[in-house]
């Protein structure tokens, strides 16, 4: 079975998905309604950008309905892995170690975060025995 390629979205794109991601399917309203509660983006600036994330395969859109609802045509977790995955292919020339370093040093990790870090490097460990 061939391996699917996964697109990188632009930031604008990203930030779409991540609304539909959170809210599930949605028409143009909802997402520019969305979109608009952190800056003002014109609906067919919204439409546009919807337009585009479909022929480029990151949306689906149901058509049944007088008002289009859009969907992800990616899970938000295989999304992350791929941008993940090119991040880490170009810029930490595919080391982990050092992708993980430059995260939590930039941040600052809360106690939860932490604990599951541990966690999985924990059933890393386990895992490679």
């Amino acid at each position: 079975m061939a391996k699917k390629t996964i697109l990188k979205p632009t930031d604008g794109e990203l930030e779409i998905l991540q609304i539909i991601w959170q809210n599930g399917p949605s028409t143009v309203k909802t997402i520019n309604e969305k979109l608009n509660e952190k800056k003002e983006v014109g609906y067919t600036t919204t439409l546009k950008i919807l337009q585009i994330m479909y022929e480029k395969g990151l949306v689906t859109r149901n058509e049944d309905e007088r008002s289009h609802v859009y969907a992800s045509a990616t899970k938000e977790n295989e999304m992350q892995k791929a941008l993940v995955n090119k991040l880490l292919e170009s810029a930490f020339s595919g080391s982990a170690a050092k992708l993980v370093m430059h995260a939590l040093g930039n941040s600052q990790p809360s106690k939860e975060e932490l604990d599951k870090i541990r966690e999985l490097l924990n059933k890393i460990e386990r895992d490679q025995k």
